[in-house]
């Protein structure tokens, strides 16, 4: 079969002041036609440098500098701009990683739907419009006409991902490229989002690249794997060669940091030279280490208890309470969480898992019921001072690294915070000896402190977010999607990072996550939690191994699974 997409001895580089960047180095791939390819790597790597490459959208100073990209016959490297305006959309889709920035909040998603239709010149008016609703029920959107009058905000994740599925089908493309359409959809809707892109790869003939780094998406849809490495091709084979039999030694340390979903293990498998500049966790003696001396290694006391947690969210507002339209976000929710525990929450987008942790934070009030924390009640009167004393024991996690860190901080002042606003030390000068000595903790380092957050990476954001959590020295921390935006090797590191901190400090952690194999392995009971309520809460190995709720059956049977690692090692 003759190759839809041919890539040759691909260099791309990026023209600096101190010098020329090389983001991609002697780049070899092949698509053919109802062919799903997958291009997998860490950050950095240049997986998305290459999709950019193809469709000619490289970010200036950014120049293709060697090689050819063959579509169809036609090199894309000699064409101008022009020439690529009208090959984008029309013989070349893209489903871009983040739908929430991809569409445009201020137009309908019937508009911009119609707008990409007239523009690739497939239809126009009244035409146009019948295929906008023909895309939406393509990419399996109920009551698609209604929802043309929609905005992006009023839609879930994963339909506005279907929706940028739905603009990249427009122009009737021959190849698609899809750069993370994944990142951070739970378990189900990931499921449905790959089942859309295979059932379309096949009824359409396409040509798909899949830039990810998420195994378990690569083993559950692609054909063939193309392995990257700081801008280079390391390995390329069929996806059961690749999984079950990979020859680089990067590749094989790639696939050894995906969490195991079979059994749960100590610790997690990381890529070590991943993460340049980051030091090995710094052990303490909590006996007379600052941040041990405020720790209680208490066990089999309560941390955390929600008792019949309630609260609804307006969804329309009215004079009239009757004309009101409410969702009920938390449903009679009660749990306990001992001290020194690991508690998961999980369950799909909109399940309530975030608003409960919010509850207990007192980000949110709860409309009924109450909050312990430390034995404490936080809810009922949160502005007191025993209220407070108990909720200062409790510190947030956020999922995004880039927007929980303030960027006109240095890292001194955003771990400072919380030290300074509790008054914890008595000079400025011990602040900051302090502070240096969380960034040691943590892994990165005292020297980083004059520095902005846009100096570091995804991985190591989040640690400097943890060492913040740390200022205060909590007792329970509150991990919420800590890692869904990061590379699998990152996340091992972090997470690794997590369970040593409890170990030396004995904290407390409530995990949230819709990641399956992270809630098994980081976890020692699990709640599982669908339209506001429990459904089931059960020890971590029990619920894996025999879950007694049909829905929590339903999550485990979607999860990605790594069988091609046995199948095609035996």
């Amino acid at each position: 079969m003759t190759d839809l997409l041919q890539i040759t001895g691909l260099d791309v580089e990026f023209p600096t002041r101190r010098g020329t960047i090389s983001a991609a180095q002697n780049v070899h791939l092949t698509v053919k036609p109802g062919e799903v390819v997958g291009l997998v790597g860490e950050s950095g790597a240049g997986k998305s440098t290459i999709g950019n490459a193809i469709i000619g959208l490289l970010e200036s100073p950014g120049r293709v500098s060697a090689g050819s990209i063959l579509f169809e016959g036609d090199d894309l490297c000699l064409k101008d701009e022009t020439a690529m305006r009208a090959i984008r959309g029309n013989r070349i889709g893209m489903i871009f990683q983040d739908p929430q920035t991809s569409l445009n909040p201020l137009m309908t998603v019937g508009a911009q739907l119609v707008e990409t239709i007239e523009k690739t010149e497939a239809a126009r008016g009244k035409a146009a419009e019948a295929r906008a609703i023909e895309l939406l029920e393509q990419v399996g959107i109920t009551e698609a006409k209604a929802r043309l009058r929609a905005y992006p905000h009023q839609f879930s994740g994963g339909m506005r991902q279907r929706v940028v599925i739905a603009l990249a089908l427009a122009g009737d493309p021959d190849l698609i490229i899809a750069d993370e359409p994944t990142t951070a959809l739970d378990v189900s809707i990931q499921a449905q989002i790959l089942d859309l892109i295979k059932r379309l790869c096949r009824e359409r003939d396409l040509g798909v690249i899949i830039v990810t780094h998420d195994i378990g998406v690569i083993a559950n849809v692609a054909d063939r794997v193309v392995v990257m490495y700081r801008g280079e091709v390391v390995e390329t084979g069929d996806v059961a060669q690749i999984l079950g039999s990979p020859r680089h030694e990067y590749t094989q340390s790639l696939i050894a940091a995906v969490p195991r979903a079979d059994c749960k293990l100590e610790r997690f498998s990381s890529v070590d030279y991943i993460e340049g500049g980051t030091k090995p966790f710094k052990r303490i003696d909590v006996q007379t280490h600052w941040l041990g001396k405020a720790q209680s290694h208490a066990r089999g006391e309560t941390a955390i208890e929600a008792d019949h947690l309630n609260l609804s969210f307006v969804l329309q507002k009215a004079v009239l309470p009757r004309n009101r339209k409410m969702i009920k976000a938390v449903d009679d929710v009660s749990f306990k969480v001992t001290q020194g525990q690991t508690f998961g929450l999980v369950g799909e987008s909109g399940s309530g898992k975030s608003t409960v942790a919010r509850i207990i934070t007192g980000l949110y009030p709860p409309d009924a019921g109450v909050v312990r924390v430390l034995g404490q009640d936080v809810s009922s009167n949160p502005k007191s001072s025993e209220a407070r004393k108990a909720r200062r024991a409790v510190q947030m996690i956020f999922q995004d690294p880039y927007s929980s860190l303030n960027a006109r901080m240095k890292v001194m002042d955003i771990v400072a915070e919380p030290i300074r606003f509790y008054r914890l030390t008595s000079s400025e000068g011990e602040t900051r000896k302090i502070v240096g000595d969380l960034l040691d903790h943590v892994g990165l380092g005292a020297q980083v402190a004059t520095r902005y957050p846009h100096e570091f990476s995804g991985g190591q954001r989040q640690r400097i977010s943890i060492a913040r959590a740390l200022a205060s020295r909590p007792r329970i921390l509150i991990c919420d999607e800590p890692t869904s935006a990061l590379d699998v090797s990152v996340q091992a590191t972090i997470l690794n990072l997590l369970k040593d901190l409890q170990q030396e400090l004995g904290l407390t952690m409530l995990f949230i996550s819709h990641d399956l194999p992270v809630i098994r392995q980081m976890c020692d009971q699990i709640a599982v939690m669908r339209n506001g309520q429990l459904c089931e809460v059960a020890e971590a190995e029990a619920l894996f191994n025999a879950p007694k709720h049909d829905y929590s059956r339903h999550l485990l049977d979607l999860m990605p699974r790594m069988d091609l690692l046995e199948s095609a090692s035996e």
